[in-house]
């Protein structure tokens, strides 16, 4: 029988490819949103003129993928859901059901890349695991589950 102090989300149900792919377009509408602002803030404090290679390689590149680190982690670490995951009632937690840190929510991050730069192979994966996770779930020890 299961100790019942542990978090009772490590006994939900993992969440399947379309919840998934479905929150990761949400999730991405509000991150577009967040780089069109960055991007706009930049163009007006270079005077209204189209941003030059440079300040485009040396300061918007990086502002942008701090933004997307920011976003991920934060949600990640504050409640286990981004909005996108929380209107398809899908949250992650860590491989023993607990709590996302810091270092997870990273390694998460990181490692989803190579999900996609595969083609997408690493997010398609969930549909032939055992235990429906991704490379990037497998990497990081997390899981996303569904939730009621």
């Amino acid at each position: 029988m299961p100790d019942q102090t542990q978090d009772q989300t490590m006994y939900v149900e993992s969440s399947g490819l379309f919840r998934r792919l479905a929150a990761l377009v949400y999730d991405g509408f509000l991150l577009a949103a967040l780089w069109f602002i960055t991007t706009g803030i930049l163009v007006v404090i270079n005077g209204g003129d189209a941003l030059s290679p440079l300040v485009s390689q040396l300061v918007l590149l990086p502002a942008l993928i701090a933004i997307t680190v920011t976003f991920y982690t934060w949600f990640w670490t504050h409640g286990g859901q981004t909005l996108g995951m929380k209107t398809w009632k899908i949250r992650l937690v860590t491989s023993s059901g607990t709590e996302i840190l810091p270092k997870h929510a990273l390694l998460r991050l990181l490692s989803s890349i190579l999900s996609i730069a595969c083609m997408g192979a690493g997010f398609i994966w969930v549909l032939i695991d055992s235990k429906k996770c991704t490379w990037h779930d497998h990497l990081s020890q997390t899981r996303v589950v569904k939730i009621d």
